[in-house]
């Protein structure tokens, strides 16, 4: 922890002041059974300002996100017992009615850090219930009401934004930056739902004489949001902020390896003003899930995983007539041309396919190389030599674990094949982090392959693993791109519009960049990959003015209103009466089947 303090902190003398005081603070809230993380952060700054005249706001601040870390595996390691991960229904967290529990690990350390619920089916059915009778009350508010406890709760986010990264730290191990972008990206979608008031407005026209149509938004009712691991507060904010503003109500089954994070949340959620049963979360595994999916009284389910599941939730909705979008895997293409720049096209190739250690869906995981020559070959050394540069952990800039031990096990299985099997070669071996110390960590790896079907250049392996593969010309690029299964996203690297924009006219994704490696859509833009492949199942995309479609029903009114039998003065001086205007042009609404076979 220290090594990384600033040069006005970095004497013996101060670093054994500071830990010497915390580590009595933190014995005193554990006596005391206190844990605010506000408390203990601003312990931290009273010690330090106390002891450094000279530190300035930038300094103070890395000094307490640095510390953040000794507080929680301090609390972690210390603390008797493991926090129990209940359902929440109707207000109140509840245990399952099975009592049975999954332990929650952390994928930094491998040790437990918390227990899961198993929830049975009768536990959905219970939180079904509560969101039924929650429905009539919530749907019948205005929606600038329900904007309005939307807005505080997205104040509340900002406000506990460094607790809740903690926690996806904890829990999920991304690094410390990355995970305070979670809770950002996630709160951009809250204040989008905020926006809702004077987004979703119906239309009114006049389309016939005397005849008026309208329409309107209804909600559905009662919705699930099954989420995953990767993102533990984005992914549930890209469905809860909007499916809730539009007036239903909601059930999340947030997943069961990072159930923490979520769990915070539903105080903010309540604290915001939320009424009960308004929002409601069962723990668990596909129990849960499939209880909720098969009940009649759950109008729609929104689910993000990987493809197999995705495409299963899918036919079950649709075997149901049930609405549903389920947004699966990718293998996302990088395509380079010889006159991108190198410096950020190298940068932003390691972050794409990096970051989050490889585990979302927008990373990159495949590199084409087009027309070799001297400026190929640096552009590749270069991203070599910034993913060498990576350190292992959780600090800000770091590579944290993947999730676990199937995860790891499931990305060496690749490395070991393309090696072996298919006689690529390993331009970096991240292999090199496993016998460094415990947790699922695996460094960066970059893998150059002679052939495009190579089980690597061509599957989903969800980690830091980077494909790269040299072709000679731009149909054989976009072939290869267009044949993968999957359509998510793909980005083109290039200084020239004419070529990006024949790229972007030809890629088979849905997500597309123009020198960025990572092309998410933010609100309005709505989130999803392509149809007809495997990073996408069911109807319409997952945020923005796709979610606001996925949750409500357009009712469409077409009304007539007799005319008064007392002609008005505008009458008299525009019409003669038999439907001709007075200049003798026709005023006869030849669409107007009133009244006609």
């Amino acid at each position: 922890m220290h090594e990384v303090l600033t040069d006005t902190i970095h004497t013996k003398y101060f670093k054994n002041t500071i830990e010497g005081s915390l580590d009595r603070f933190l014995q005193r809230r554990r006596e005391q059974k206190k844990f605010s993380h506000e408390d203990v952060t601003h312990n931290i700054q009273s010690v330090v300002l106390s002891n450094s005249k000279s530190i300035n706001q930038t300094n103070h601040i890395s000094i307490t996100l640095t510390l953040d870390s000794y507080i929680n595996n301090s609390i972690m390691s210390k603390s008797t017992t493991v926090k129990q991960i209940n359902n929440f229904i109707h207000g109140k967290f509840l245990p399952p009615s099975s009592n049975a529990y999954l332990p929650v690990t952390s994928p930094a350390t491998n040790t437990q850090i918390a227990s899961v619920a198993l929830s049975s089916p009768s536990d959905v059915h219970s939180a079904i219930q509560s969101s039924l009778s929650a429905f009539s009350a919530w749907s019948s508010l205005t929606i600038k009401s329900r904007a309005s406890i939307m807005l505080k709760f997205h104040s509340l986010v900002q406000k506990h934004s460094h607790e809740l990264a903690q926690l996806i730290v904890l829990e999920n191990g991304k690094n410390f930056n990355e995970a305070l972008a979670d809770v950002a990206k996630g709160n951009e979608t809250v204040e989008y739902a905020c926006s809702l008031p004077q987004l979703a407005q119906g239309k009114v026209l006049q389309v016939s004489s005397n005849v008026l149509c309208s329409d309107r938004r209804d909600p559905l009712g009662v919705v699930a949001s099954i989420v995953p691991f990767n993102f533990p507060f984005m992914v549930p904010m890209w469905t809860i902020p909007i499916a809730l503003v539009m007036g239903n109500t909601v059930i999340l089954k947030p997943s069961e390896k990072v159930p923490m994070t979520m769990y915070r949340v539903l105080d903010l959620f309540k604290e915001a003003g939320l009424p009960d049963g308004v929002l409601n979360v069962v723990q668990g595994t596909k129990d849960a899930v499939n209880a909720l999916i098969e009940s009649p009284d759950v109008k729609a389910v929104t689910f993000v995983g990987s493809s197999p599941v995705a495409k299963l939730i899918s036919e079950k909705c649709r075997a149901l007539n049930k609405r549903c979008t389920a947004l699966g895997g990718a293998k996302n293409h990088l395509i380079a041309l010889g006159d991108c720049d190198l410096e950020e096209t190298a940068r932003d190739i390691v972050v794409s396919s990096m970051g989050c250690a490889g585990q979302r869906c927008m990373a990159a995981s495949v590199l084409l190389l087009v027309g070799g020559g001297v400026s190929q070959k640096k552009l590749l050394a270069k991203v070599i030599e910034k993913a060498k540069e990576i350190e292992k952990g959780t600090e800000p800039g770091q590579m944290g674990p993947v999730i676990d031990d199937v995860s790891l096990n499931k990305i060496c299985s690749y490395i070991q094949d393309a090696e072996k099997t298919s006689g690529a070669e390993i331009l970096l071996d991240g292999r090199t982090w496993l016998s460094e110390g415990g947790g699922n960590f695996i460094g960066p790896t970059i893998i150059k392959h002679s052939s495009a079907t190579d089980a690597a250049m061509t599957e989903e392996i969800f980690g830091p693993v980077l494909s790269v593969h040299e072709v000679s010309t731009w149909n054989e690029a976009i072939s290869i791109e267009n044949a993968n299964d999957f359509g998510n996203a793909a980005c083109i690297y290039t200084s020239n519009g004419g070529a990006a924009e024949w790229f972007t006219q030809r890629f088979r994704a849905s997500m597309l960049g123009i020198n960025v490696g990572i092309p998410v859509p933010r609100e309005p833009f709505s989130f999803g990959g392509l149809y007809g492949t495997k990073s996408k199942y069911g109807d319409v995309d997952i945020t923005g003015d796709g979610a606001m479609e996925f949750f409500s029903n357009r009712i469409k009114v077409t009304s007539k209103w007799i005319v008064p039998k007392e002609a008005t003065v505008v009458d008299h001086i525009t019409s003669n009466g038999n439907g001709t205007m007075a200049n003798g042009s026709s005023n006869v609404d030849h669409a107007n089947f009133n009244g006609r076979m």
